[in-house]
């Protein structure tokens, strides 16, 4: 009984340490507030206000409705261009997709001739450039269909596809965006809090003071691992209810106290990895570097960015090793299709195991740590 109140007074020594590090506390506010918001919204993997023009050489009814095609928030609206201005234009960063139609176009498709429309599109944004080319390419066609079966020169499909998308109707980048962040801020935040909190005792030299106090090196590990993971885990819940479903408008499909249940099974893993970082690395430069080799890989081999069934079948394997994978594949489980504690207990479990394991060995390091320096 005297060493839980040794441990949970210790902590509540790290939670005041804490409060007067006001780096770390505007780290801590910006993580949880404007940093998941930010990405949420500021890294879109759709097409969103895209600028497009058209160079409308036929000036034909059909020319005019694939005008009218586009529509926002996808497109901004359609800007009328002279013909062959489109590369300049784009040069010049005014567009990003100009759509050139032929003269004759629409006379040469009722002759049952094989018209072409050119697109032009700046490259160079990427990622919107390959999708926005998808994007002109089906609305594009499904107009020139839709106007060829209403001018007999084409027959109705038979068989209509209608996609239905599962556990996010729309397609809202935003809503997995915006829990991916949290979960990956989750991730960075602790290990970082616990971590430093370890080298910043040495640089100090009060770690040197703790151990010439009634405390093993048991009680300060648990004590530190404990504190910062309650911060964390407070941080994540205002976040939740706040930022997630305040500023961005999340809907949350499943529990959120059993959401917070494997934040906190999570924490006590990723806190035991901010120890064992602390314990290898001698400064707090040392510190970063380690956190970059362990946290990054991890957050991109967890399932958030790409599906773990994309990666190669060996790398599959050892990812179950990674606490990040089951943290975030019981989160979306949970968030996104409302599943409960019969689904996702195996992934709490792996967590469990993996965090005993990770404790056991950063305790082993730390007490061998504080036996050297001694």
């Amino acid at each position: 009984m005297q060493r839980l109140s040794r441990i949970f007074w210790l902590g509540l020594k790290e939670m005041m340490s804490l409060r007067r590090d006001w780096v770390m506390m505007a780290l801590l506010v910006w993580s949880f507030t404007l940093s998941p918001v930010l990405e949420a919204t500021g890294v879109a993997t759709s097409v969103n206000n895209a600028s497009i023009a058209f160079a409308d050489e036929d000036n034909s009814p059909l020319s005019r409705t694939l005008a009218e095609a586009f529509f926002p928030p996808e497109f901004q609206p359609v800007v009328q261009i002279a013909p062959g201005t489109g590369a300049a234009r784009m040069d010049a960063g005014d567009f990003l997709f100009v759509v050139a139609v032929p003269p004759g176009f629409e006379k040469d498709l009722r002759a049952a001739r094989v018209p072409e429309i050119q697109v032009l599109i700046d490259a160079t944004a990427m990622e919107q450039a390959g999708i926005g080319a998808n994007y002109i390419t089906s609305i594009l066609g499904a107009e020139i269909r839709r106007f060829a079966v209403g001018a007999d020169l084409a027959e109705a499909q038979t068989l209509g596809i209608i996609i239905r998308s599962a556990f996010n109707p729309n397609r809202d980048t935003v809503r997995f965006a915006g829990i991916n962040a949290l979960i990956g801020q989750i991730m960075w935040l602790t290990t970082i809090l616990t971590g430093a909190a370890m080298i910043r005792e040495r640089e100090h030299g009060t770690i040197e003071h703790l151990l010439a106090m009634p405390l093993s090196p048991f009680d300060i590990a648990v004590a530190k691992i404990w504190a910062n993971a309650a911060v964390v885990l407070v941080a994540a819940a205002l976040s939740l209810a706040f930022v997630m479903q305040g500023v961005l408008s999340i809907s949350i499909a499943g529990s959120k106290i059993l959401f917070l249940c494997g934040t906190a099974l999570f924490l006590f893993t990723a806190t035991a990895l901010g120890v064992f970082l602390a314990t290898v690395a001698r400064s707090m430069a040392q510190f970063a570097l380690l956190v970059m080799l362990t946290i990054l890989p991890m957050l991109m081999l967890s399932g958030g960015e790409t599906p773990v069934e994309s990666q190669p079948g060996w790398l599959q394997a050892a990812t179950t090793l990674l606490p990040s994978r089951h943290y975030m594949s019981a989160s979306q489980a949970i968030v996104f299709k409302g599943a409960g504690f019969e689904t996702v207990w195996p992934e709490f479990l792996w967590m469990a195991l993996l965090g005993a394991a990770l404790l056991a060995t950063s305790l082993l390091l730390f007490r061998r740590s504080v036996a050297h320096d001694s």
